[in-house]
């Protein structure tokens, strides 16, 4: 039995299939999104997702889905679904026998006497996505219909029939080319077999519905336009390739494109490939940059996640060169001493406070990991000087060094660090003042900037950010401290301090150069151990605080008031692993391990084979938000590498000690 499989019970059981989710990405920005069983739920569900970076710089839905229909003897199964309202037509999932997804995902349909396999496959460095027909078994001739559904549109908002619609094609080899609009980049549908036959008979399909986004309070209706379909005789053992893309390709070619994309594939059959999977998929390569996606399937580009999830994504799975691409690409697009937070050229938005200091904490793990120090500073210090003199020197609106040397970020700015959810434009959680995470980030980059400048023998800037960090050391436990509760404030403002016990102070636990000492850092990470931490990450916001909020459902307002008061957020697991094995070294394997190990049970269950955005507060933690999110995973790939690495450290000790014996 595969590691990533479901069985026909499971599959026929709508309550269930319906809820796990593929998502599948390539280097070239495209990706496809559906459920197990094909039934898209969600209006960022397609088949062929694709920035138009003509239009509007986003992803758009060219083809939403496929409807295959099995004639034998002139009798038609159809084995593809759809929700319309009040049932499910046709009803194909009654067809599927089982669904593998160790290499790539793959349903088994039964129909008699037929057995056929479905398997799909992104192409790594193309807009195109290839879906492998195989007729396994059938006792008479057997013909296969295809029927493309097609949206062209932009993946937040829903298609409707209009009168805009170019129902003109193309006829290409073996196949169509359609361009629903002006101005989309055109569709060449494509198959590997020839002596099929096209019937252009163009039709919408009204009413399709999205059960996701009905649930999350959105418009949840969808009419798609289907150009024709294609009919082709199939045999027993033959396979049949079909191909959707922005460029057309010699059909000739798809089997070897296929197999040679098979072949590049690392099989999802444990727990950590499933990472490193996840890992790649959200690295894309287009026009000459290469950017982190923060998110599938709603996200794009999210400077402050590209930073704090870059050094998992590859540095933990040996991709520094992907690590060093990926900075340099966001450097490109820095205004002044701030980094891109959404959006790319025109779209571009910089509205964070702490994009930039995330971006020095990744070059401190690039260092780490084998950078070496003189080259980063050669190569990277105009950029880090810029920002050190950017946040000191009045050249941020909102934001001011205070005399003790601490970062104070105007009430404007309340909705600029990461607990930025909004409804009706108020940030759900104001922080601005003194924000805890932001000055011991800034104290951890000032410190690693100092180290870099003396392989440079910089005495001057030295001698200068040298004085910084000492004002920052003696002030930063007064400022933050909170007697009543053992711990460190939220924020502080107006000379008051947020007493609200959040997971933000564990980044003056977890950085490598911190304002507190261990004996506060032990009390930080105790207070989060007791009061924040689930088999799933750390919480938001404490149980015990009336705020908290411990489910995430509901409407995008309902949705936005829980994301931070209690919402539980793998990625910060990893801020906490490094606090905890900070302070209590190779002992803290017995804690940090059975953790890490527990995640394995979340692999099915919602974003099949990666980690979810978030998980509810309350028990069982369920999962929701984005279905595969880059910190999270990235923050699984560090905890592991920490684990190793120290349990290589406790080895050694133990050989040693052998040895002394």
């Amino acid at each position: 039995m595969g590691y990533i499989k479901f069985d026909k019970t499971q599959l026929i059981n709508l309550e269930y299939s319906l809820n796990k989710e593929l998502i599948r990405s390539n280097r070239a920005g495209s990706f496809s999104s559906t459920t197990i069983i094909g039934c898209n739920t969600r209006k960022y569900h397609g088949l062929l997702i694709c920035p138009q970076p003509q239009l509007d710089g986003e992803n758009h839905v060219l083809l939403s889905k496929i409807d295959e229909t099995v004639i034998q003897r002139e009798a038609e199964f159809n084995i593809g679904i759809n929700k319309y309202t009040g049932a499910f037509s046709p009803k194909g999932h009654k067809y599927i026998r089982d669904f593998s997804s160790d290499i790539i995902p793959k349903i088994t349909f039964r129909v008699g006497g037929v057995i056929l396999t479905k398997e799909m496959m992104m192409v790594k460095h193309q807009e195109r996505v290839m879906i492998k027909y195989t007729l396994v078994e059938a006792q008479s001739p057997t013909k296969l219909r295809i029927k493309p559904f097609l949206a062209f549109r932009n993946i937040h908002i829903l298609s409707k029939q209009n009168i805009d619609l170019n129902t003109k094609y193309e006829a290409v080899p073996n196949g169509i080319m359609v361009k629903m609009y002006e101005g989309y980049s055109p569709l060449f549908i494509q198959l590997s077999k020839k002596g099929g036959e096209y019937v252009h008979v163009p039709d919408w399909y009204k009413n399709i519905e999205y059960i996701q986004e009905q649930n999350r309070g959105y418009d949840f209706q969808e009419d798609l336009y289907v150009p024709g379909f294609f009919e082709i005789d199939i045999k027993k053992g033959e396979s049949i390739i079909f191909s959707a893309a922005t460029k057309e390709i010699k059909p000739l070619s798809l089997a070897k494109e296929y197999e040679k994309e098979v072949e590049a594939r690392i099989p999802r059959n444990n727990f950590h490939n499933c990472l490193v999977n996840s890992a790649e998929q959200f690295i894309s390569k287009n026009n000459g940059s290469i950017d982190i996606i923060a998110g599938f399937p709603w996200y794009g580009r999210v400077g402050r996640f590209t930073f704090i999830s870059l050094p998992g994504l590859t540095l933990s799975i040996d991709k520094q060169k992907d690590f060093v691409e990926v900075i340099d690409s966001m450097i490109k697009e820095m205004r002044g001493p701030l980094f891109s937070e959404t959006g790319k050229n025109q779209f571009t938005t910089y509205n964070s406070v702490d994009t930039s200091l995330w971006f020095i904490w990744a070059l401190q793990q690039y260092e780490k990991h084998g950078g070496k120090k003189a080259e980063i500073w050669t190569k990277y210090g105009k950029v880090i000087k810029s920002i050190l003199d950017g946040y000191s020197g009045n050249h941020i609106p909102g934001i001011a060094i205070d005399e003790n040397g601490m970062i104070y970020t105007s009430k404007e700015m309340s909705g600029y660090t990461w607990m930025n959810c909004q409804t009706e434009g108020i940030c759900v959680t104001p922080r601005y003042g003194y924000v805890v995470e932001l000055n011991a980030l800034w104290y951890n980059a000032i410190c690693f900037a100092i180290e870099l400048a003396k392989t440079a023998n910089e005495s001057e800037f030295v001698q200068k950010w040298s004085e910084t960090t000492k004002k920052i050391s003696s002030a930063f436990k007064n400022v933050f401290w909170v007697n009543s509760q053992n711990c460190l404030a939220d924020f502080v403002a107006d000379g008051t301090q947020n007493t609200d016990i959040r997971p933000n102070q564990v980044i003056a636990a977890s950085v490598h150069f911190s304002p507190i000492d261990d004996a506060t850092k032990q009390k930080v990470i105790d207070v989060c151990y007791k009061q924040l931490l689930t088999p799933r990450g750390l919480r938001t916001l404490s149980p015990k605080d009336p705020k908290f909020r411990g489910i995430c459902k509901g409407n995008a307002i309902e949705r936005s008031c829980s994301m931070h008061q209690g919402t539980v957020w793998p990625w910060l697991l990893e801020h906490f692993t490094q606090g905890y094995f900070n302070l209590y070294k190779e002992s803290a394997l017995q804690l940090i391990e059975p953790l890490y190990n527990g995640f394995e049970e979340t692999i099915n269950e919602r974003g099949i084979g990666t980690m979810s955005e978030i998980h509810e507060g309350d028990p069982p933690h369920n999962a929701c938000g984005a279905i595969s999110f880059a910190p999270s995973v990235a923050a699984l790939l560090r905890v592991n590498d920490m684990i190793e690495s120290f349990k290589r450290k406790s080895k050694r000790k133990a050989t040693s000690n052998k040895k002394d014996k």
